[in-house]
């Protein structure tokens, strides 16, 4: 750990949130000379204080130890770029529409590659609506977990459920789009398009 680094990114971090170097220690139970330490790379913050200073400045933590925050390119606003995170460990479903450092449940989520369908999808229109059928089971270990419906400009979300019906509903686009659909086993795999 380069402690010129870390103590160089805790300034920055500080500075950006308006904080001076009092305000930071007296948010973490310490003195403003500690703070001062760290950002002159005289030293590194305990083991303990990492969680609180990472909540404090708003920063990932893994980022505060390696002392580099690298942002993003800007997003190009391309919903049809939307990529889908699924937790392991809670099923919690996350979405974004450029490069991310996406978690959960502590854990690093790689954004899921979605593959050709394994099942058959069938599509009926159904007055202003589709109505998208899957030929997939909708078990407690083995069912569809959401539907998306992508299109250049906006990502419908459905929502499924284990021992629900096989189905969403979506409204009629004019423009055509992308369906997606994730299965607790076999992953994000890739529709026709409606």
């Amino acid at each position: 750990m380069d402690c010129t680094k870390v103590g160089n990114l805790i300034a920055q971090l500080r500075r950006e949130k308006g904080m001076t170097q009092q305000q930071l220690a007296e948010r973490l139970n310490i003195s403003n000379k500690t703070v001062s330490k760290w950002e002159c790379g005289l030293g590194c913050p305990d083991l303990a204080l990492w969680p609180q200073l990472s909540a404090v400045l708003e920063a990932d933590l893994s980022r505060l130890l390696q002392g580099e925050m690298a942002p993003n390119r800007p997003d190009t606003g391309r919903i049809d770029r939307t990529r889908f995170y699924v937790c392991p460990v809670c099923g919690n479903l996350l979405t974004s529409t450029g490069k991310a450092d996406v978690s959960c449940c502590g854990r690093p989520l790689e954004a899921l590659k979605p593959s050709d369908s394994e099942c058959a999808v069938t599509v009926e229109d159904v007055d202003i609506e589709r109505y998208v059928r899957f030929d997939h089971p909708m078990e407690k270990d083995h069912y569809i977990l959401f539907a998306a419906y992508v299109c250049d400009d906006r990502v419908l979300l459905v929502r499924m459920y284990p021992e629900q019906s096989p189905a969403a509903l979506f409204p009629s686009m004019r423009r055509r789009g992308r369906l997606y659909f994730y299965c607790t086993r076999h992953g994000l795999q890739k529709g026709p398009l409606l």
